[in-house]
């Protein structure tokens, strides 16, 4: 099967992008409760890099594929969770990264550097940390894991945020997400 990504965000509506999130069928992970456990000795970086032993996995195909397979226990750890073993994945800061948002009729939606599509809500929350000199703010993706905004992403949503307000406040799914570190 060939893949085709999305087009870029600017040129879709809500709607598009709602029905391009209900299009990827994810496997049922949270269904799943192997007793098989192991190490993937995989490391997903800070950057969004996934490394296997130390190296890169350079194909985008298999980083979409694991990224589906993701999920994060209560107690922090991560997990790729298949129906017959669940194997630990090391996270630096944020399983995806946010490489590009658009504010679409009222809502914010996100591209993740796996192609993915997120719209920010309840199901979806925005958060921040850090400080005023370092922010960091992030966008809940599915199981616990997240995506951080990286630099030109945050800077569009900072942009939408003055835009509409000067509280550095954004709103969308019809929640409010402030954008200032507490």
């Amino acid at each position: 099967m060939v893949y085709t990504p999305p087009p870029e965000l600017a040129g879709m509506s809500l709607a598009d992008i709602a029905e391009a999130v209900a299009e990827r069928r994810l496997p049922p992970v949270e269904q799943w409760s192997p007793e098989n456990v192991d190490d993937s000795h995989m490391l997903i970086r800070a950057d969004g890099t996934w490394l296997h032993d130390g190296s890169p996995i350079t194909r985008p195909a298999m980083v979409r594929a694991f990224s589906g397979l993701l999920n994060r226990e209560e107690d922090g750890s991560y997990w790729l969770v298949v129906p017959y073993q669940k194997l630990s994945i090391e996270v630096e800061d944020a399983c995806f990264i946010a490489t590009d948002v658009s504010r679409k009729d009222g809502d914010l939606a996100f591209r993740l550097n796996t192609d993915e599509l997120v719209v920010a809500g309840p199901d979806h929350p925005i958060r921040t940390q850090g400080d005023a000199d370092n922010p960091a703010i992030y966008v809940h993706v599915r199981r616990g894991c997240e995506a951080r905004l990286n630099r030109s992403t945050y800077e569009q949503l900072a942009q939408i945020a003055l835009s509409e307000s000067e509280d550095w406040t954004v709103t969308s799914g019809g929640d409010s997400y402030s954008l200032i570190p507490a």
